[in-house]
């Protein structure tokens, strides 16, 4: 099985892809560090082009199909141009191909936008990183030994702020895997009723002294860029990242359900066994991944993203620095540190890549990009349950 490609508009062939160890993952929809592996039926993807370059990323693209993923895309852009792969379906109805072109939900790559409009607030004198959150939203990290005013919104960006993660909140958990999420899949959260949740569990750890995974973190930041502009997160990402940078396929959802074309279906096990039936997960109410993970995009718009931001295009020296500057994370493994909002990833070869990646009902994403922004790579599954796009950076990036 081939994988189609296009490089600078030319029809190609190749690739395979899906996570990371770190994924940007949304409750138990895509845990962190897991690779699912169970198979799911696929047909062959439709005849496409050939030609040279990018084979061993285009043999990974096609393995992944071949392990189980519905279909695949993704992007590259380097010094020698744009290279676009594509392997799999797009609709398991149909048999429509997956296109490199398709729109996809990018789950917790939201992060980084929502880290970079923060820190854009910092370098015009309207926050500082070292501010409490309960500055900005008094009152509201209380209870069960949460306390506002000891987080800073640096330890929300970074995760070490120890606040509980609400997506694994049982009453959060129940309505958004499984039985749970086909009857609520159209439901509106509001980042207010997510932090609630949030409060009714203990910290994982005092402010400061560890690290987890927290898209609480993330819902609090979206908060205090509406407190501090008078405007929703995604008003301020849509001023300040996406019209300035041209990126005609991003959207910021806030309640629709719906994927804007050109889009696949996705499929999910709804964060079950992988071996539980799969359903497709496309349409769903946002609301629920909010700040933390809300974001519709595409491969080339991510990598449009990443590379202006690691080249100094949409931040000041100072807040660079201070995103890229990255502490441990024990649970994940000594190859990655955690930025604010962004991750450094270490690959066999010793090249380092940053990003994120983001994974939602249907749809695990990966966008990252040498740091100095010349070499990046942005792809797409449009399934949960299987699949490792450690693999496609692996080819990408050392292969």
């Amino acid at each position: 099985m081939t994988a189609r490609t296009i490089r600078n508009g030319r029809a190609a062939r190749g690739t395979r892809g899906t996570r990371l160890a770190l994924t940007g993952a949304l409750a138990a929809v895509a845990v962190a560090g897991t690779a699912f592996t169970a198979p799911a039926a696929v047909a062959a993807p439709a005849p496409g082009g050939t030609g040279p370059g990018h084979s061993a990323t285009r043999k990974a693209l096609d393995a992944l199909v071949e392990e189980g993923v519905p279909g695949v895309a993704a992007q590259v852009k380097d010094d020698r141009g744009v290279w676009k792969g594509a392997s799999g379906v797009g609709d398991r109805t149909t048999n429509a191909p997956r296109r490199a072109e398709d729109r996809y939900r990018v789950g917790s790559t939201t992060k980084t936008f929502v880290a970079t409009v923060l820190l854009q607030l910092e370098a015009e004198g309207r926050l500082d990183l070292d501010d409490t959150v309960d500055r900005h939203l008094p009152g509201l990290v209380r209870g069960n030994g949460n306390d506002g005013r000891k987080i800073t919104l640096r330890q929300l960006l970074n995760h070490t702020s120890g606040i509980y993660n609400y997506t694994t909140d049982p009453g959060v958990l129940a309505k958004i895997t499984g039985d749970g999420f086909l009857q609520h899949r159209y439901d509106t959260w509001k980042p207010r009723q997510l932090v609630a949740a949030a409060m009714t569990h203990a910290p994982d750890f005092a402010p400061g002294k560890g690290w987890n995974y927290s898209n609480t973190n993330f819902i609090l930041a979206g908060m205090v860029i509406e407190k501090t502009t008078g405007r929703p997160y995604g008003t301020e990402v849509e001023r300040r990242i996406i019209r300035p940078l041209g990126l005609r396929a991003t959207t910021v959802p806030v309640t629709d359900p719906t994927v804007p074309g050109p889009a696949s279906r996705a499929y999910s096990t709804l964060g079950l066994e992988p071996s539980a039936p799969v359903h497709d997960a496309t349409e769903q109410n946002p609301s629920w991944a909010g700040a933390a993970g809300a974001i519709i995009s595409d491969s080339a718009d991510l990598n449009r993203f990443y590379r202006a931001l690691l080249k100094g295009e949409l931040l000041p020296r100072k807040q660079l620095k201070e995103m890229t500057t990255t502490v441990p994370t024990p649970e994940v493994g000594p190859s990655f540190g955690y930025g604010l909002g962004l991750y450094r990833q270490t690959l066999s070869c010793g090249t380092e890549v940053w990003g994120h990646n983001g994974g939602i009902h249907g749809s695990l994403s990966t966008a990252v990009t040498t740091r100095d922004g010349r070499h990046s790579l942005a792809m797409n599954l449009n399934g949960d349950w299987a699949g490792d796009s450690t693999t496609v950076l692996e080819a990408e990036f050392c292969g």
